[in-house]
């Protein structure tokens, strides 16, 4: 039995000599359930929808538990160690933990250090959210590659490439558009406006063009094919992010590096954390939360930056409208 998140580095046929049962103690007291071979037995099934019936207690109410306390003298079974002349075992025994080596391992160390039994099959329990086949998985967590490396050799991924195609052309129409369709600032005329009805559209706007931002950052992580190469996923969140926001500069004609200021720093925090060459998983938390710390400024100073330019440009005539029939304030003045 297999979960879905088993990746596997070599084959394992040695475990159909096993016994009726075997598994893995990745838990010093709790076998895992993410890979156990198990001999079918009707009297094993029969006694499992018994306890079912019977509502027997479960110590987490999901199949770790339930399979678990099916088995609960696993722990005080030998270890198995396959025969030369592959003959079949009788019995249950434990699994060396190199048939489900946690990947948490892994991130310590930046390399695997299991010395008992071949190092044959990596599982990835943890958050749901971050599995090894979403494309944003990596480089957040470093084995990720390789499970696509594994599904680039095998199923391909011909299935979420027309997407990806379409998604490609559709960003670069965009760009193309809005930097033929740039306005021309120094034919702007300044005009300012105390009016209420002025000073709400204005906190309207505002709002409007901040939301913009957001939804530029957001958007394109939400409609990328989910199960893409992390590769050609970030590539194309960042061509997606970096066409929609040059929308927003356009719209509300605000400077372009203000704005453009995460997308550098999100670019800037996957190039470190893909970083090949850190000595362990401590090292390379360090370096990660260094560079949050060094860019958090930056991205505070590109906020006020927006905030000062909206301003400036939301009392600019061509692209304020007037509110009512009045003429220009005599302050009015051309910006060359």
């Amino acid at each position: 039995m297999l979960d879905a998140d088993n990746l596997f580095l070599q084959k394992t046929d040695e475990l159909f000599q096993c016994g009726q049962f075997c598994a893995v103690f990745i838990n010093p007291c709790i076998f895992h359930t993410g890979l156990f071979v198990l001999q079918p037995s009707k009297m094993v099934f029969n006694d499992m929808i018994h306890e079912i019936e019977i509502g027997r207690e479960n110590q987490d109410g999901a199949d770790q538990g339930f399979i678990g306390g099916h088995f609960p003298d696993l722990l005080d079974r030998p270890m198995f160690h396959p025969t030369l002349n592959g003959t079949q075992l009788q019995g249950s025994y434990r699994l060396p933990l190199g048939y489900q080596m946690d990947a948490s391992y892994y991130y310590l160390k930046l390399h695997w250090s299991v010395p008992c039994g071949p190092n044959s099959v990596i599982t990835f329990p943890g958050a749901p959210w971050l599995k090894p086949w979403y494309w944003w998985s990596w480089p957040v967590l470093p084995l990720g590659i390789q499970w696509h490396e594994q599904r680039r050799l095998t199923v391909g991924y011909g299935a979420e490439m027309i997407a990806v195609l379409i998604q490609s052309i559709f960003y670069l129409g965009i760009i193309a558009v809005t930097r033929l369709a740039r306005p021309n600032l120094s034919k702007l005329c300044y005009r300012h406006d105390d009016s209420k009805s002025a000073l709400l559209l204005r906190t309207g706007l505002k709002l409007i063009a901040i939301w913009s931002i957001l939804a530029a950052y957001t958007v394109p992580f939400f409609v990328i094919p989910c199960t893409v190469h992390p590769l050609v996923g970030w590539s194309l969140y960042l061509l997606g992010s970096f066409s929609l926001s040059c929308i927003t500069v356009n719209a509300f004609l605000l400077p372009m590096l203000p704005v453009l200021v995460p997308w550098v720093g999100i670019l800037g925090a996957l190039l470190v954390m893909a970083y090949p060459w850190y000595n362990d998983g401590v090292v390379r938390a360090m370096a990660v939360f260094t560079y949050a710390f060094c860019a958090s400024p930056a991205l505070w100073m590109a906020l006020v930056k927006i905030k000062c330019s909206l301003h400036v440009s939301l009392e600019r005539e061509g692209f304020l409208p007037k509110i009512s029939e009045s003429t220009a304030p005599a302050g009015s003045n051309k910006l060359y």
